[in-house]
């Protein structure tokens, strides 16, 4: 066998073993210091709720006038009016041990209560901006898009329906806010969405 070959196929597998063992161990770190929080977070005492963003469901300013005939946005009317009598709040990002940490582990039911108030608000103002947009409505949709960015949501389809609704109009300034906007998301999907506005941006000769 060849004396260099072997040499280099030594040096590679003492690599890999490395790695190997080193992955292991920050893995073993990570459960480790993930048990360490999660023990901590289950001890702390139940604590207000008092500086929670709730968010409020403006009704009157959305387009609930249109397209009365269609059962889709009709539902979705529907679960937004459900929605100006239920606390939202959005807690995209946080893990039940950071919640727990924060606001004590009695409420966390709560909590994941008032996040999922939030997930099922902008998903459906997001299919109901879908369904203006594929009827004409594009400034009635921007309506209910431009109220999600303003929580904050991490809908990808949200931030990239209302940048091309913004170029459309000539108003490129305004996906520069949703990059800043975009910008300040807990979410994983941050990133993402920073690109794919960039990138619109530069397309449009921005």
């Amino acid at each position: 066998m060849n004396l260099g070959f072997l040499a280099s196929f030594i040096t590679f597998s003492v690599l890999i073993s490395y790695n190997i063992k080193r992955q292991a161990r920050k893995n073993r770190n990570s459960e480790k210091n993930f048990w360490a929080r999660e023990a901590q977070a289950n001890s702390v005492r139940r604590k207000p709720l008092d500086d929670l963003h709730y968010i409020s469901v403006p009704l009157e300013a959305f387009p609930t006038h249109l397209l009365n005939e269609n059962p889709d946005v009709m539902e979705c009317i529907g679960i937004a009016e459900s929605m100006t009598s239920r606390k939202i709040v959005n807690l995209t990002g946080w893990s039940n041990t950071d919640l727990k940490l924060e606001y004590g582990t009695a409420n966390i039911t709560v909590l994941s209560e008032y996040d999922q108030n939030y997930t099922l608000l902008v998903r459906t103002l997001q299919k109901w901006a879908d369904l203006l947009l594929e009827a004409g409505y594009d400034t009635e949709a921007s309506v209910l898009m431009e109220f999600a960015v303003s929580t904050s949501t991490d809908i990808s389809r949200t931030y990239y329906q209302l940048a091309d609704y913004w170029l459309s109009q000539g108003e490129d300034f305004q996906v520069e806010r949703l990059i800043h906007i975009a910008e300040g998301l807990r979410s994983a999907n941050r990133d993402a969405i920073i690109r794919h506005l960039r990138q619109k941006l530069k397309e449009s000769g921005s």
